[in-house]
């Protein structure tokens, strides 16, 4: 393992901010992993030391495959992390919308540039992303489909669930777009935790992670099988809004099977408790999102549901 400083910002007020790579293997730059490039997402950087401990046992034993290297970056956005924020301490920017980065803009477009210098040319790229909604999910894979990467090799990973989304145009400032438009293979991988460490769901993403740097023959090992992936487009989810605000009382889980006609939550008045709205799954299916939040408002999304 060779640890560097892959870029760094100076504080007056603070230590530099080093942002550190871990370096595992030599010769073609075969894989990339970034966790944290948001102050609150600590399982994201969690999984990614949970890598690194993995990766040195591989490779003192041997069995990182002659002519392959591998890069880990925990943790991008520590200041943040560090006083609990989610976006750049100063001014509230998301490091992941200043992608490709600019080295003489603002601070967060300085990052992202001295970020992604460091990681082009990798042929494949993992990022450890976080929901925007508050709620339970399955944890899951997606790719943005720009053409560049090929959608099958999302299966190698063994999730259950695997998505195709179409770039947004506020998409193409993120690095999982960029990695593509710079030829990357670059996969989102969402975990089901964000702020807290959920470590059945981090064992898992270290299990995924290495069947598919085996599959790549990156990586020497038993292909340990995993589940056979379904391929899912985005616009194929099925969301469901709430037709009243109030008290918010579910009946199904994440990852739930449930019927056409079944009851999928209550809203409450939240001063009387009577029930004022029942929301009832339009089709057989399965529950992929649910929010999680007792209070919620009229018009938002409650459940995203994937059809059968």
């Amino acid at each position: 393992m060779r640890k560097c400083t892959l870029y760094s910002i100076k504080s007056p007020y603070r230590e530099d901010m080093d942002v550190l790579g871990y370096r595992f293997g030599s010769g073609e730059k075969s894989m990339c992993i970034v966790g944290a490039l948001r102050g609150n997402e600590i399982q994201q950087m969690y999984v990614c030391s949970q890598i690194i401990k993995k990766l040195r046992r591989l490779e003192a034993d041997g069995k990182i495959a002659a002519g392959h290297e591998i890069m880990v970056i925990p943790c991008v956005n520590y200041y943040s992390m560090n006083i609990g924020k989610r976006f750049w301490t100063m001014d509230n920017t998301d490091i992941n919308r200043m992608f490709p980065g600019y080295n003489l803009g603002e601070t967060t477009q300085r990052i992202a540039d001295g970020l992604f210098e460091q990681i082009q040319g990798y042929k494949f790229g993992i990022q450890f992303a976080s929901f925007y909604q508050q709620g339970d999910f399955l944890s899951h894979v997606k790719l943005m489909h720009t053409g560049f990467t090929d959608p099958e090799k999302m299966k190698d990973f063994g999730l259950p669930y695997a998505f195709i989304r179409d770039p947004r145009p506020y998409d193409t400032t993120t690095l999982n777009y960029n990695w593509q438009i710079w030829e990357t293979n670059a996969f989102s991988y969402f975990l089901n935790s964000t702020d807290d460490i959920d470590e059945k769901s981090a064992e898992d993403a270290v299990d995924n992670v290495m069947r598919f740097m085996v599959r790549q023959g990156i990586i020497k090992g038993r292909d340990s099988g995993g589940y056979l992936t379904e391929l899912i487009n985005e616009k194929e989810v099925i969301q469901i809004h709430s037709t009243a605000a109030g008290i918010y009382r579910p009946k199904v889980n994440a990852g739930e099977r449930f019927s056409k006609g079944d009851l999928l939550c209550e809203i409450l008045d939240p001063m009387e408790g009577e029930v004022i709205s029942q929301v009832k799954a339009p089709c057989d299916g399965i529950v992929f999102f649910r929010y999680s939040r007792p209070l919620e408002f009229e018009n938002s999304v409650l459940f995203k549901l994937i059809p059968r």
